[in-house]
C-alpha cells in the first residue's frame, strides 16, 4: 500500500484541517483530530512552509472513543481520559500521574525495549481505560499531535516520541543518512539524524494517534514527486514513509582556502517527495565532519 499522502474528501461544512489532513465539522474551536485552531490564518513562507500553530491550551483532541486534553503552553502536558478497552502507550520517564483505577502495565510490543534514553534504557508503559493519565517531557516545547489513518505510517526522529494510541505499531529502521570520518589512525560513522529512525504503523484497520514533543516552532509541507528539499539534519522531526533520504555538500569559496577544507563546508539533509515532511525551530547544532572517506551516498556542489 503506498503511504504517499492522499487528500481525503471534505464533509459537508467542506472544511479540512491544514495540518493534519483530516476532515471535521469545524464545529469548535479546535481540529478534533489533531488540536489546530480551526480559525488561525495560514503562516506561509515563500518557500512554501507552513508553521503549524501551537495546541492551545485545554483543548481536545479525540481517539476512538478515548480523549487527550493539552494543558499547559511552556512544558505542555498530555492528560488522558481513557475509555474501557482502550490504551495510551508512552516512555516510564513522561509520566506525571494516573487516577486510581487506570491499569499501568510494560508495554512488550514493538522494539523500544531495546533503546536508551539519556544512557538509560527507555521502558515503554501502558495505561488503559477506563481511567486518566498524565504525561509530559521535562523541557520546553509544543506537543504536536500527528493523527495516523488506517494504514498509513511515518517515519520519526530518534527520542521525538511522547505517545500514541496502543492500536499504533511500532518498529525502527537503520538511518539511511550517514557519514564515515577519520580521526587520527580511525575512521568512526557518524549519524546526522540517529543510527535509527523510529516508524509508526495504523495498522488492523484502525487509526491511531501519535503525540511527539518538539522544542520550538513546527514546520509543514508537502513535497511533490521528484521535489527535492534541503534541510539541517538536526532539524528534521517527521515524513511519511514515501519521502526518501539523502545528503548533501556544499563547498563555497571562501578567502581563498581550497574548497576540500572541511572548515568551510557544509553538509544538509536532502529530502525527495512525494509526501509531508516536517522541522522543527530549535535544533542541535551540526558538527564539523573532518576528513570524510564515506557516506551513505553524497550529493555536492562547489561554489
Amino acid at each position: 500500500m503506498s503511504n504517499a499522502p492522499v487528500t481525503p474528501a471534505p464533509p459537508a461544512t467542506g472544511y479540512i484541517c491544514r495540518f493534519c489532513r483530516l476532515p471535521s465539522d469545524a464545529g469548535g474551536l479546535s481540529c478534533p483530530n489533531c488540536g489546530a485552531p480551526v480559525d488561525v490564518r495560514a503562516a506561509v513562507s515563500d518557500s512554501g512552509w507552513v508553521e503549524q500553530p501551537a495546541i492551545k491550551d485545554m483543548a481536545k483532541i479525540q481517539f476512538g472513543q478515548s480523549f487527550c486534553q493539552v494543558e499547559g503552553t511552556l512544558v505542555p502536558s498530555a492528560d488522558f481520559a481513557l475509555a474501557a478497552g482502550e490504551g495510551v502507550v508512552f516512555s516510564h520517564h513522561t509520566l506525571l500521574w494516573t487516577a486510581p483505577g487506570t491499569h499501568l502495565e510494560p508495554w512488550a510490543k514493538g522494539s523500544f525495549f531495546n533503546r536508551m534514553y539519556a544512557g538509560m534504557p527507555v521502558v515503554l508503559m501502558r495505561a488503559s481505560g477506563p481511567g486518566h493519565v498524565a504525561l509530559s517531557e521535562d523541557h520546553p516545547g509544543e506537543v504536536v499531535a500527528l493523527p495516523i489513518p488506517a494504514g498509513r505510517a511515518f517515519l520519526v526522529r530518534e527520542h521525538a516520541f511522547l505517545a500514541a494510541s496502543d492500536s499504533v505499531d511500532y518498529t525502527w529502521q537503520n538511518s539511511p543518512v550517514w557519514l564515515q570520518v577519520q580521526k587520527g589512525n580511525e575512521s568512526e560513522f557518524e549519524y546526522p539524524v540517529g543510527p535509527y529512525l523510529d516508524v509508526f504503523v495504523a495498522g488492523g484497520g484502525s487509526p491511531g494517534l501519535l503525540l511527539l514533543h518538539c522544542p520550538g516552532n513546527l514546520f509543514v509541507r508537502d513535497l511533490q514527486r521528484g521535489q527535492a528539499i534541503l534541510v539541517q539534519p538536526g532539524s528534521w522531526v517527521y515524513a511519511d514513509t514515501s519521502v526518501t533520504f539523502g545528503l548533501h555538500a556544499e563547498y563555497p569559496a571562501s578567502g581563498g582556502v581550497r574548497w576540500g577544507s572541511y572548515d568551510y563546508r557544509t553538509v544538509w539533509m536532502r529530502l525527495q517527495g512525494p509526501g509531508r515532511v516536517a522541522v522543527r525551530s530549535i535544533f542541535e547544532k551540526p558538527e564539523r565532519y573532518a576528513g570524510l572517506v564515506g557516506s551513505s551516498g553524497m550529493s555536492l556542489r562547489r561554489w
